[in-house]
C-alpha cells in the first residue's frame, strides 16, 4: 500500500465525506507550477488551489514578506490592536480597483466571507433586503453564499430553501442576445418584487464554477443602468477572475465604461494565504454602523504581508500581459486539433482564464464523460486539471501565470494528447 493510499484510508475515517477531493494524493512540497506528492511523484499544477496561485506556489518575494512578518507578530485582531499593513493594503486596493470614485476596503478571510459582507453592506446602505443573482453563479458555500450560488449539485443538496429574498436571472453570456435576461427581470419586477426592494445585483465578470463564461458587455452596461435607475448596488465578484488571470489586473478593466459599486477579491490576492477583500464606494462602505463589520481573524497580518508582495510581483513581472500570452498559446494549440474533436463545442478564454466545453455534436447534450477522460488522462501523465460547469462538462485551465516555459510546453503536450484521447 502506497503512502497516498494509507493516508486516504485515514482521511476517510477522520474527515467528513462531504468534502470532495479531485485527486487521490497528498502533497509533500511544491514550487511555482509544480508539486510533489508523498510518494515522490511530480505533477504540473494547472489547478492552482482553484485559482489561488496566479503567482505560483511559494513565490520567493511572497515567502520573504511572510517570513519578515512572522518575526514581528502573527495576530492581534485588527479590532483590538490595529496594524499598519491592513491600512496599506486597503489603500492599494482602493487605488488599483476599477472605478473613478473614492473607495474603502474591508479585509476578511475567505471569498464566501467577502460575499456575505458585501450583501450585508449593500443591505445596510440601501435599507433593502432582496438580492438578484444569476444562473451558473458560484459565490461560496456558507449559507447565504450557497443560496446565491446557482448550482444545486453538490453545493445545495439537502439544504432546501436556504434563505429568502434571493432571485435568479439567466446569466447573459457574451456573444448571446440577453433578451431572456431582460424578460426575466421585467417579469420579476412585475410579478414578484418592486425594484425599490432590491439591495444588490451580484455577478461574476467571468463565471468560475459556472464554466468560464464571460458576461456580455452590453448586458453589463444595461445592468448598470438598471442599478442607477433604481438605487441598486452593483457587486462584481472577482474572486476567481481577479489578479491578472484575465489579462488585466481585474476582469472589470475589460469593461471600461462600466463601474461596479463594490468589488470582491480573494483567491490569488495573497498567493496561497487566506485573505479576501470587499472594496467599494466610500459612502456605501461607510453605511454599516460601527462594530457591525470585522471578525477575529479578518485581515490576518501574515496574509496581508503576502498580498502586498503579490501586488508588487504582479506589477514587476507584468503578469497580466503574460496571462494573455499563455492564454493565446493554449488557444492556438486547441484550435490546431479542433477538427479532430467534433464534440469539443467551444474553447473560450479571457486572458489565461480559459476553458474547453464538451457537447455531443449530434444531440447537443453535455458530455461530462469527455471532460472526465481528459482530466484522468492528464493526471496519469503528470498534470492536474479541474472540471467545472453546470453539467461538469468543462475543463478549466488555472496554471500559475509565473509557470516556467519548459513546464508550460510539457503541459500543452499533455493537454493535446488528453484531448485526442478523450475523442476515441
Amino acid at each position: 500500500m502506497t503512502l497516498n493510499e494509507q493516508w486516504m484510508h485515514r482521511l476517510k475515517e477522520a474527515v467528513p465525506g462531504g468534502i470532495s477531493i479531485a485527486t487521490n494524493m497528498f502533497v509533500d512540497h511544491a514550487a511555482n507550477a509544480e508539486l510533489w506528492d508523498i510518494d515522490g511523484r511530480k505533477f504540473i499544477d494547472f489547478a492552482g488551489g482553484i485559482g489561488v496561485l496566479n503567482t505560483g506556489h511559494r513565490h520567493g518575494k511572497v515567502m520573504q514578506a511572510v517570513d519578515e512578518q512572522l518575526k514581528r507578530y502573527t495576530h492581534t485582531s485588527f479590532q483590538v490592536v490595529a496594524y499598519t499593513p491592513y491600512v496599506e493594503l486597503a489603500e492599494k486596493l482602493n487605488q488599483l480597483t476599477p472605478g473613478k470614485f473614492a473607495k474603502k476596503t474591508l479585509l476578511v478571510s475567505t471569498g464566501a466571507e467577502a460575499v456575505e459582507n458585501s450583501i450585508k453592506i449593500a443591505r445596510m446602505a440601501t435599507k433593502r433586503s432582496c438580492v438578484i443573482t444569476f444562473s451558473g453563479a458560484f459565490h461560496g458555500r456558507t449559507m447565504f453564499a450557497a443560496s446565491l450560488t446557482g448550482k444545486v449539485n453538490p453545493y445545495k443538496l439537502g439544504l432546501g430553501l436556504v434563505t429568502r429574498d434571493i432571485f435568479r436571472l439567466p446569466f447573459p453570456k457574451a456573444g448571446v442576445p440577453f433578451d431572456k435576461t431582460k424578460e426575466a427581470l421585467e417579469s420579476l419586477f412585475k410579478n414578484d418584487i418592486e425594484p425599490t426592494q432590491v439591495a444588490a445585483i451580484i455577478f461574476e465578470p467571468v463565471q468560475g464554477e459556472g464554466g468560464f463564461y464571460q458576461i456580455s458587455p452590453q448586458a453589463l452596461a444595461w445592468l448598470r443602468d438598471v442599478c442607477n435607475q433604481h438605487g441598486i448596488v452593483l457587486i462584481a465578484d472577482e474572486i476567481q477572475s481577479g489578479f491578472a488571470r484575465t489579462g488585466k489586473l481585474f476582469a472589470m478593466e475589460h469593461y471600461a465604461e462600466v463601474e461596479a459599486d463594490i468589488m470582491l477579491t480573494a483567491k490569488s490576492l495573497a498567493g496561497g494565504f487566506p485573505l479576501a477583500a470587499v472594496t467599494g464606494r466610500k459612502e456605501i462602505m461607510d453605511a454599516p454602523l460601527r462594530g457591525t463589520l470585522g471578525g477575529t481573524y479578518a485581515g490576518n497580518p501574515v496574509a496581508i504581508s503576502a498580498a502586498l508582495a503579490v501586488i508588487d510581483v504582479m506589477q514587476a513581472e507584468r503578469l497580466p500581459e503574460r496571462a494573455e500570452v499563455l492564454g493565446a498559446r493554449l488557444e492556438a494549440m486547441v484550435h490546431s486539433i479542433k477538427d479532430q474533436l467534433p464534440d469539443l463545442q467551444e474553447f473560450r478564454r479571457l486572458g489565461a482564464m480559459a476553458a474547453v466545453e464538451f457537447v455531443d455534436a449530434t444531440t447537443q447534450a453535455p458530455k461530462p464523460e469527455m471532460a472526465q477522460a481528459v482530466q484522468k488522462y492528464a493526471l496519469e501523465h503528470g498534470l492536474i486539471l479541474l472540471t467545472c460547469g453546470s453539467y461538469g462538462n468543462v475543463i478549466r485551465f488555472l496554471m500559475p501565470i509565473t509557470i516556467e516555459e519548459h513546464l508550460f510546453e510539457q503541459a500543452l503536450t499533455i493537454i493535446h494528447d488528453a484531448l485526442l484521447y478523450s475523442a476515441k
